[in-house]
């Protein structure tokens, strides 16, 4: 492994990689670079795989975090070849001039395999956002103790999972807990969005990838339509991952010209704190509905073999979240053959129109949320700032020996 000259008696300049995949895992690290900029020297460099976010805080992208942004095993055959050429490529130029340590943001299949080879090769790792190792794939706990010096966990009960493998690992909070107000405001997010305050609303959230759509989105269209001839005077909120999602949608939503729905340009927190409940995809976006305090019914679909695969490596009777979260089921799911328009539209005039579960699920997800806000991005930049300086000490001590 080489290293950069410097001075004797300075200590050599920081320097971080880091890897985000997706959009959320962009601003999960811009949240990051920001507070570690204020507690790590001045002399430092952000560099990787990261989204605009990222490069507004000063990070210099080598690569998209777009590139990253793949689910699912049968999804992601296509797209295989280059992201195997992009972790090539990156390792190289990491080994060619070690950074100060990785931190992989998210992205547990692109990011751990990297880890492993470059903590082998000694340089300092970070993993921030656990896997859900505890709902399903535990046995790669082995390959993240090979592969990481530091897990930090968004949710309390990992530590004590990890601790129990010897992987060290430190509890920071979730980030969305942080964002997302303990009380939502739904007439001012209303306003925001030019809707009516008064009337029931309903956010649907298919997904923010293009496969999800193509397979959600048309059973969700119609249990929208059996929903508003149930009650006429029910209005729908749909916000649009991306202008490529929004044009994918139009179809779809134009066999429905009767459905009173308005279609957003993003904007899916505005969208969670306007509705009185929610229709949505399984992921993290139902933990931020949760956050908001609303009633949901979660669902999901996937090809086949994709359903297959997941279901033999599952542990949880669960898979949304808030149910994962409570342990047990607060909120209704609806997968694969389950979630059919008649099965959707009925669960939710149930989370609609029940005052009494909401008001229930209002205090569990108000009892979340609090344990959930922790000032995440300060807590994980200074468990990585006193990690570093650990790290830096003793290779001190080992040149010294």
């Amino acid at each position: 492994m080489t290293s950069s000259v410097h001075p004797v008696g300075q200590p050599a300049p920081i320097s971080l990689a880091m890897v985000a995949g997706e959009a959320s895992g962009d601003l999960l690290a811009a949240a990051l670079i920001k507070q570690l900029t204020a507690r790590l020297p001045a002399a430092q460099r952000y560099f990787g795989i990261g989204g605009s976010q990222m490069i507004a805080a000063g990070f210099d992208a080598c690569w998209p975090s777009e590139k990253l942004a793949v689910r699912g095993y049968v999804e992601a055959l296509r797209s295989i070849p280059e992201i195997l050429r992009i972790r090539r490529a990156l390792k190289r130029q990491l080994l060619a001039a070690p950074p100060t340590a990785l931190i992989g943001i998210d992205a547990p299949d692109f990011n751990l395999g990297l880890e492993e080879q470059l903590r082998r090769a000694g340089i300092p790792t970070v993993h921030f956002i656990s896997p859900s190792i505890w709902a399903w794939r535990g046995a790669r706990i082995k390959k993240i103790k090979r592969a990481t010096d530091l897990m930090l966990c968004v949710f309390p009960f990992e530590p004590e999972i990890y601790a129990r493998a010897g992987v060290t690992a430190r509890y920071v909070g979730h980030p969305l807990a942080d964002v997302i107000p303990l009380a939502p405001n739904p007439s001012a997010a209303r306003r925001r969005l030019n809707l009516s305050e008064s009337g029931p609303i309903v956010a649907v959230l298919p997904g923010s990838r293009r496969s999800e759509i193509a397979l959600i989105a048309p059973t969700f269209l119609a249990a929208m339509a059996r929903m508003q001839a149930s009650e006429p005077g029910l209005r729908f909120i749909l916000p649009a991952a991306s202008a490529t999602i929004r044009a994918q949608l139009q179809p779809m939503l134009d066999n429905y010209p009767q459905l009173s729905v308005a279609v957003l340009d993003g904007d899916s927190h505005s969208a969670l704190e306007a509705a009185d409940a929610v229709l949505i995809a399984s992921g993290t976006a139902t933990l931020e509905a949760a956050l908001y305090k609303k009633p949901m019914v979660i669902s999901y679909q996937v090809p086949w073999l994709t359903a297959q695969i997941m279901k033999r490596q599952g542990y949880l009777p669960y898979v949304g979240l808030p149910n994962i979260l409570a342990g047990r089921f607060v909120v209704p799911e609806l997968l694969q053959h389950l979630a059919t328009p008649d099965a959707l539209a009925r669960a939710m005039l149930d989370q609609l129109n029940d005052q009494a579960n909401r008001a229930r699920l209002t205090e569990i997800f108000t009892q979340m949320h609090d344990t959930l806000k922790c000032d995440s991005a300060v807590v994980a930049a200074d468990a990585i700032a006193e990690f570093i300086e650990t790290s830096r000490a003793g290779q001190r001590r080992s040149c010294v020996a």
